[in-house]
């Protein structure tokens, strides 16, 4: 990490940016960076912490502080170097993706970055600002989630960029590619949710 708290990064590296409020980080999100490395062939993995998703409600949102010491320590448990966990959103004073992207390709304008994204998202994907602008910008990987998967390959994003999207053998190359290009990916699905966790603390509580 640079002394101006942005990671460090080296011309040409391969870097997948994971965005999301991490409320709570949970061994899910693991299981998706840890097989998008493989199949990416990437160098490293950014959890982007956002200080608030736009498109949730900060009802029941843990502050960013206690949301990044918890994604960092489950990072540590782990051991995976690869994986940098960053409030990067905050210092750039970005919510919406597509101005996060926009200003990380001119900070680093020499890095392959590649966004990922679970099934989930993607089926409500035309729900984000400027997303078209988004997949201009970036290519995206999409990785299955229990019960979106075949939902996200059928989502109005998907069918938009139908003409640009590759096969799941082919992964390794979509950093290298320019934007617009998208890929489904394959691999097991992990049960994991934010949401399942919450209401379990609340049921303990």
């Amino acid at each position: 990490m640079a002394s101006n708290g942005r990671p460090l990064l080296t011309a040409g590296q391969r870097v997948g940016l994971l965005g999301g409020s991490f409320n709570p980080a949970h061994e899910g999100h693991l299981h998706v960076a840890s097989a998008c490395l493989k199949a990416l062939h990437l160098d490293r993995i950014w959890f982007l912490v956002s200080p608030q998703n736009p498109l949730k409600s900060a009802n029941g949102m843990e502050p960013l502080a206690t949301r990044l010491a918890e994604t960092r320590a489950l990072v540590a448990a782990q051991g995976d170097r690869r994986i940098i966990v960053t409030d990067i959103e905050t210092r750039l004073g970005t919510t919406r993706t597509i101005d996060t992207l926009r200003a990380l390709r001119r900070q680093y304008p020499l890095v392959n970055f590649v966004w990922l994204m679970g099934a989930d998202n993607m089926v409500q994907f035309t729900s984000w600002a400027k997303w078209r602008a988004i997949t201009q910008t970036v290519p995206i990987a999409v990785y299955p989630r229990p019960g979106f998967t075949l939902k996200a390959r059928l989502s109005p994003a998907a069918m938009v960029l139908r003409p640009v999207t590759i096969e799941p053998c082919d992964a390794s190359l979509l950093p290298h590619l320019a934007a617009p290009a998208l890929t489904f990916l394959q691999g097991r699905e992990h049960a994991a949710s934010a949401t399942a966790i919450r209401r379990a603390r609340d049921t303990k509580a």
